[in-house]
């Protein structure tokens, strides 16, 4: 059976970080994957996450099954969450997920269960896992742009394409932090889209994965609310996985709003049966995590002001990494970074020159240009932009080509050396 699979595609990102693992230069850059990185180059356990688990340790009794739906009462604290304290909790259900892919994958599910031909539009370019787990679960995928010619949101051609989207079709929308962008709709902007969302009837489907690293946690999820007050239905994948700093915890969850229990009721029971033909039950400790720390005064002041600090330090590094280009005669280059938010940004440079910066200066991006501002150690920072500049050719590259590994190490082992 096995000799007659044909040769899989590998994944980009991970491949790349399979190459970085096996590069021997000291000073090599991994800007690839998605993770908050502090000065020293660690993913950090956040101080709130830690105080919850040693409280969860003490008083744990139990690893009894949760059930389909997850932890009750994570489920009920993030949609307090993302809706807010006045949203229509009344009218949405949440389901917990395997992290926001997870919950992606529900929602995709839910979509061709209730309309087997709609077709589920994304921005281009898209978080590179939208399409694939879209496709997986057998939707028709069509894109829309998202930046102008200056690298802005491209307002009138995104609302002009959106005309063509039928009623019930679907809109996946990132609520903050555009992964791979960083160039995100005003407010104006929003209000535009949500007009057009009720007008029309098309859905917004909004991947929350970044809030609390744009313009600080209300700010980002006021866009999501917006949206939650103007339409009848809407969906909203959540994941726990960067603002809480629980990446291998994997939590997350899927939101449903509708215009009556009922429906809203049949569609937490669908995602419940997606649950589980897919994983049964998602798995308890990362939300038992989060609920200690949103259901604890203390823990929740303690936790905001952790991920505003984590803000800052990103915003920092893009201001330093914008000045830095500007000084070497990147000043178009960095106007345009200057303007995106979140943890990634877009460079400006094509996938050959992406090649040439992991070679001549080792420094790993993805081959569209998005790199993780979030990862970067600020005195890194003149290094970085020295590499840009160079294969823009606005500086002197290195006299000689460093020599990549032989061998591209891949497996576990590569992973921990990342």
């Amino acid at each position: 059976m096995l000799e007659l699979l044909p040769t899989p595609p590998t994944d980009p990102l991970w491949d790349l970080t399979y190459e970085f693992g096996s590069d021997e230069r000291p000073e090599r850059l991994n800007l690839v994957l998605g993770v908050y990185r502090d000065q020293t180059g660690t993913t950090p356990v956040m101080t709130a996450v830690r105080e919850a688990e040693i409280r969860l340790a003490e008083r744990s009794d139990s690893k009894e099954y949760r059930g389909l739906s997850g932890n009750a009462v994570f489920n009920r604290s993030l949609l307090e969450l993302v809706l807010g304290p006045a949203g229509p909790t009344d009218r949405a259900a949440a389901v917990q997920t395997v992290a926001g892919s997870g919950a992606l994958r529900l929602l995709a599910d839910l979509i061709c269960r209730t309309r087997p031909g709609a077709t589920v539009w994304i921005s281009d370019p898209a978080y590179v896992n939208h399409r694939p787990i879209l496709e997986a679960a057998g939707l028709r995928v069509r894109p829309y742009g998202w930046r102008d010619a200056e690298g802005g949101f491209d307002t009138a051609g995104v609302l002009r394409e959106l005309q063509e989207a039928e009623r019930d079709d679907v809109v996946l929308l990132q609520g903050c932090c555009h992964n791979p962008t960083g160039v995100d709709p005003l407010l104006d902007d929003w209000e535009a889209l949500a007009e057009s969302a009720a007008r029309r009837g098309w859905v917004p489907f909004v991947d929350l994965a970044y809030h609390g690293l744009g313009d600080g946690l209300e700010a980002d999820l006021l866009p999501t609310r917006m949206l939650a007050a103007r339409v009848p239905e809407m969906l909203i994948a959540v994941s726990c996985s960067k603002n809480f700093g629980l990446y291998s915890d994997r939590v997350g969850c899927a939101i449903v709003l509708g215009a009556s229990t009922q429906a809203v009721r049949h569609a937490e029971t669908a995602l419940q049966n997606a649950a589980r033909t897919l994983y049964s039950m998602p798995p308890e400790h990362g939300a038992a995590v989060v609920t200690t720390i949103l259901e604890d005064d203390g823990l929740r002041a303690a936790w905001r002001a952790e991920l505003e600090v984590m803000r800052g330090r990103i915003m920092d590094n893009r201001a330093d990494l914008v000045a830095h280009l500007s000084a070497l005669g990147c000043a178009d280059q960095a106007r345009s970074l200057a303007r995106q938010k979140g943890m990634f940004s877009m460079l400006p440079l094509s996938a050959q020159q992406m090649l040439r910066l992991r070679r001549q200066y080792a420094v790993y991006g993805t081959t569209s240009g998005r790199i993780n501002i979030a990862g970067i150690p600020a005195h890194r920072i003149p290094c970085l932009a020295r590499g840009i500049a160079g294969v823009l050719g606005t500086a002197e590259a290195p006299r000689t080509l460093p020599t990549l590994p032989r061998q591209q190490q891949s497996g576990p082992a590569a992973i921990v050396q990342a």
